[in-house]
């Protein structure tokens, strides 16, 4: 029977592709899979991760331990070197055949490439680096009423019954928010921005309970277009915001002395014991730090311990990228600055006087012990 990507009803469970590079598993997966285990316990359906590679079954088990209740192993010579056409192959086979409901995958560079190539050999649509992502409508209505400016009023107009997965993502260079459907094909399919999604604790009981299915996919010579003769990896130092547990951002407040102000940005990092400097959009967009140092929704989306604002005034983006860090610290000259409504210490002076004093103070505490 041929493939119908409009037989709405033959669809089922939620697929999660678990993206690994080299035997190891990339973290985003782990977020993933425990982002999906919500939406498959509001949809009432399986959670199936799949995983491709070669000789990599023994990563399948701990996907289990973040929510999977099966993994699916498609191993093959093909796959150990990761190509659009094989891992698009390979994907296509099995979802045109076991028909999952929704198929995620991590906005890494990987599931940018594979993403669009099997939306359009499946004939559906994609969604893009999304930053929330439900089915429930009676979740979805919370999420709106904490995160956006919509009317309650309005909310009354929405089908309560609504089972399709609701992608939303920043749009119009992140001055707004839009959420986006798929209606009328199956599956559903997002990627979803790295660093968005919480990983959940590992279960160690659940990794036991967690079916692992080998399944098996042709891919011959004819079905590769491109030929892998060598792997090049370049070294580049790249800020590793996500992974920092200090992150101390500069925005506008720095533009008397750009200079200056990321200085004063990196010896507060090497005061607080080590960390990384990020900046707000502006920072980025006007050159003064390059953009792998962007916090916010069309950046990245960060959850340190200790996180700094200098000279940030807190637009929607930047509190959304950042405002699950454990402590926000915000130095601003206006009181009225929209970053002090989520800041845990909010201080209100010139970040070129206050900064040098938090740095002495942090050295003269470190200094003591």
């Amino acid at each position: 029977m041929a493939f119908n990507s409009s037989d709405i009803g033959a669809f089922e469970n939620i697929w999660v592709f678990c993206e690994q590079r080299n035997g190891v598993m990339m973290n985003t997966s782990y977020e993933l899979v425990s982002e999906a285990r919500k939406l498959a316990d509001e949809r009432g359906s399986k959670l199936v991760g799949l995983l491709l590679g070669h000789n990599v079954e023994g990563l399948a088990k701990d996907l289990g331990g973040y929510g999977a209740d099966e993994v699916i192993v498609i191993d093959d010579p093909a796959l150990e070197i990761y190509t659009t056409d094989a891992y698009t192959k390979a994907i296509c086979d099995c979802a045109m055949d076991l028909k999952p409901e929704v198929i995620l995958l991590g906005a890494s560079n990987i599931g940018r490439d594979l993403g669009p190539r099997c939306a359009a050999r499946l004939t559906t649509g994609l969604t893009a680096d999304c930053t929330h992502l439900d089915i429930d409508m009676n979740v979805y209505t919370d999420f709106l009423k904490k995160a956006s400016t919509l009317p309650e009023a309005r909310y009354e107009k929405f089908p309560m019954d609504d089972v399709n997965l609701k992608m939303t993502r920043p749009a119009f260079g992140g001055h707004l928010m839009a959420t986006i459907i798929c209606p009328r094909f199956r599956p559903c399919m997002s990627t979803v921005r790295p660093g968005v999604m919480k990983k959940a604790p590992f279960d160690q009981a659940k990794a036991d309970a967690c079916v692992i299915t080998p399944y098996a996919v042709s891919i011959t010579e004819a079905d590769l277009k491109t030929t892998v003769l060598d792997v090049v990896k370049a070294t580049k130092k790249i800020v590793d915001l996500i992974g920092a547990d200090v992150i101390v951002s500069v925005g506008r407040g720095i533009s008397k002395d750009i200079e200056g102000g990321i200085k004063l940005a990196e010896e507060l990092t090497e005061a607080f014991g080590g960390g990384v400097v990020g900046g707000s959009r502006v920072t980025v967009d006007s050159g003064w730090l390059s953009p792998d140092h962007q916090v916010g929704q069309t950046g990245k989306t960060v959850h340190p311990k200790v996180y700094v604002a200098l000279g940030i005034s807190g637009s929607i983006q930047h509190k959304a990228g950042m405002q699950d860090s454990e402590l926000i610290i915000a130095v601003n000259k206006d009181p009225d600055a929209p970053i002090f409504e989520i800041a845990d210490i909010g201080i209100c002076g010139d970040l070129f006087k206050v900064a040098p004093l938090m740095i002495q103070s942090l050295n003269e505490a470190r200094a003591s012990k």
